[in-house]
């Protein structure tokens, strides 16, 4: 195991010890900096009180999205410095900035959405989103939708299957999200490009002319 997988273990059963609180903690600077995703602890809670899933899932995609706008101004204000700063290396993979970038300029707030939901690291892009100048309310939004989903789809498995949800969602969250986050994307790019279509398709307006100086008089020819 590596020091960092180490550490992250040792983390997380200290902040299980702290319930909602800790997951709520966790949830919001994971999304900027925090290496141990909110998933874990959701999970681990949620198993404890199956009942309660959807509760937690609530208050954990309120705390991911507002730390996403938080890693939205650290991106705002410090820009490309943030990732390129040698001890965020590990936290903040480069492979992930130029993919980031390709995103935004292709799909804007969609890609936050993006990252939200499937495993590629969302601290990445909610820092990026600053950087490349995305509307703080858009990131918002887009973190309610992609994290939203992702943690109701958690605790209702949760609920569904109890103890063995765990076993489900570490074979299963990656390429499940995945899949879904791809598709919800390109029904976003087909849509996009079908509406300027359907515009342009529909008929324009036939406007009568009216020359100048000539008035509507009425027929006065008698009749036949």
């Amino acid at each position: 195991m590596s020091t960092l997988a180490a550490l992250s273990a040792v983390l997380t059963e200290a902040l299980m010890a702290h319930g909602v609180v800790g997951m709520v903690a966790v949830a919001f600077v994971e999304a900027w900096i925090f290496p141990i995703p909110p998933d874990v602890l959701l999970v681990g809670i949620a198993m404890l009180s199956p009942g309660k899933a959807l509760v937690y899932a609530f208050f954990c995609t309120l705390a991911s999205s507002a730390g996403g706008v938080f890693g939205w101004l650290i991106g705002r204000k410090l820009g490309r410095a943030v990732f390129t700063w040698r001890p965020l290396r590990s936290v903040l993979p480069q492979r992930y900035v130029a993919r980031a970038e390709g995103m935004f300029r292709r799909h804007g707030g969609l890609a936050v959405a993006f990252a939200a939901l499937t495993p590629i690291p969302y601290k990445v892009f909610t820092i990026a989103a600053g950087l490349f100048r995305v509307r703080p309310d858009l990131v918002f939004v887009a973190s309610l939708a992609g994290r939203g989903a992702r943690f109701f789809f958690e605790a209702g498995v949760v609920m569904l299957m109890g103890e063995h949800a765990t076993a489900f969602l570490g074979r299963g969250l990656s390429p499940i999200t995945l899949a879904a986050g791809t598709l919800a994307v390109l029904v976003a790019v087909v849509s996009s490009r079908a509406r300027p279509r359907r515009d342009s398709e529909q008929p324009c307006p036939v406007k009568r002319r009216r020359v100048a100086g000539s008035r509507h008089r009425p027929d006065h020819r008698p009749a036949v």
